[in-house]
């Protein structure tokens, strides 16, 4: 049975090494809205240049128009099999447009996983990250942190010094997090309505506990 999933969660709450995981085990499409605006912009489609002009505008891409790229790549082959949401919807206007247009397609979200952490977890999961700055690795100094301190452990890399990406300083986390409380956390309450909602607590499992648990929920749904 292909799946049909969405994942939810505040920024650092882990969304992304799951949707991965699930991804490559099932092989389902991985669909990030971000990714799907890089490409096109890179590939200078029609939908690329509509994204570019509200980009350099400063305007954000509005919700008909990120739909509509969305079904698009829904509409690919390689999400035949199934494939995960992360990062869309991000508020409760885009999850309406979105069940429209599933509807269309005649398909349904089989579950919501929402990774549940706290405001003071994810700052100190965070602040913790460093990444190289040659071969992009991403430590964390908590959960993950290089052989040598502060160096990358990538032989290539020579000992590059490991850095700190800008938007990972507390004040910046802070403002996202209140975003995400503002407008994408309401859609817990929208899909629970319609009981697709499975919570996992993120703070006290660690990705591999974590992954475990989604896979028990999938068998419960009876997807695979």
């Amino acid at each position: 049975m292909a799946g049909h999933l969405l994942i939810l969660g505040a920024p650092g709450a882990g969304k992304g090494t799951q949707a991965m995981r699930l991804a490559g085990k099932h092989r389902w499409a991985h669909i990030s809205t971000g990714d799907i605006f890089r490409r096109h912009g890179e590939r200078g489609t029609e939908f690329g240049k509509k994204i570019e002009g509200y980009l350099k505008a400063g305007e954000l891409v509005p919700d008909s128009l990120t739909c509509e790229v969305l079904v698009d790549r829904l509409s690919q082959s390689d999400c035949d099999n199934g494939y995960i949401l992360d990062g869309f919807p991000r508020s409760v206007r885009q999850a309406e447009q979105l069940d429209r247009m599933l509807e269309e397609r005649e398909e349904a979200l089989d579950a919501v996983i929402v990774l549940d952490i706290g405001d003071d977890e994810i700052v100190e999961r965070l602040t913790a990250r460093r990444n190289c700055p040659k071969c992009g690795k991403i430590y964390n100094l908590k959960f993950s942190p290089p052989a040598i301190e502060g160096a990358c452990d990538n032989e290539t890399c020579g000992g590059a010094a490991l850095e700190e990406r800008e938007d990972d300083c507390e004040e910046t986390i802070r403002q996202r997090l209140k975003v995400y409380h503002e407008s994408t956390e309401p859609l817990i309450e929208h899909y629970a309505a319609r009981e697709l909602v499975q919570s996992i607590d993120a703070a006290a499992e660690g990705p591999c506990e974590i992954a475990d648990k989604i896979e028990d929920i999938l068998l419960a749904q009876g997807v695979s």
